[in-house]
């Protein structure tokens, strides 16, 4: 295994934390999303979060060629691709209407918490990629786990919004 797969599975060794090094892998993410999306809007963090499923794909590869475990608990930046998903519904307005991204802090609430309970609880197509026991399944759960939470919060949003009048 390379170094650089390792630092790149391990998001800078975030996924040696422990307990719950997934749920540390997520904390790291929204820091990183705050980031990109000041950086470049949401356009940035979308190609980010395609980037970083390449990345992990390629890291998670070489972490588990000739090994058993096909999902290391190390491995988090897998947590780093569906976290920026579930980040994305709050990316594209503050972005389009030039609105301070922290001032939807419920929202980024919501993304985290609904993120993983997501990506532990497995729900139907999250467990199916999970269960395929391969670099891309790695990936693919959180990432299916992260439109789930996306979907989600723009749920909550509209309720917030639209029947609450929030």
């Amino acid at each position: 295994m390379s170094r650089l797969a390792h630092i790149a599975g391990t998001v800078f060794g975030v996924g040696h934390l422990r307990p719950a090094p997934g749920t540390w892998g997520s904390l790291a993410a929204l820091p990183m999303a705050l980031v990109l999306h000041v950086a470049g809007g949401f356009p940035l963090l979308l190609m980010a979060t395609a980037a970083v499923f390449i990345l992990g794909v390629w890291a998670t590869t070489e972490m588990t060629e000739g090994k058993d475990n096909h999902d290391p608990s190390e491995i988090v930046i897998d947590e780093v691709a569906g976290q920026f998903i579930a980040i994305l519904p709050l990316s594209y307005p503050a972005w389009a209407h030039d609105i301070d991204i922290t001032a939807l802090w419920p929202g980024w609430i919501a993304a985290f918490v609904l993120f993983r309970l997501f990506d532990i609880t497995k729900p139907g197509p999250v467990g199916w990629a999970d269960r395929r026991n391969d670099p891309v399944g790695v990936m693919l759960d959180d990432v299916i786990a992260g439109a789930f939470a996306a979907v989600g919060v723009l749920l909550l949003a509209g309720l917030a919004h639209g029947v609450l009048g929030l």
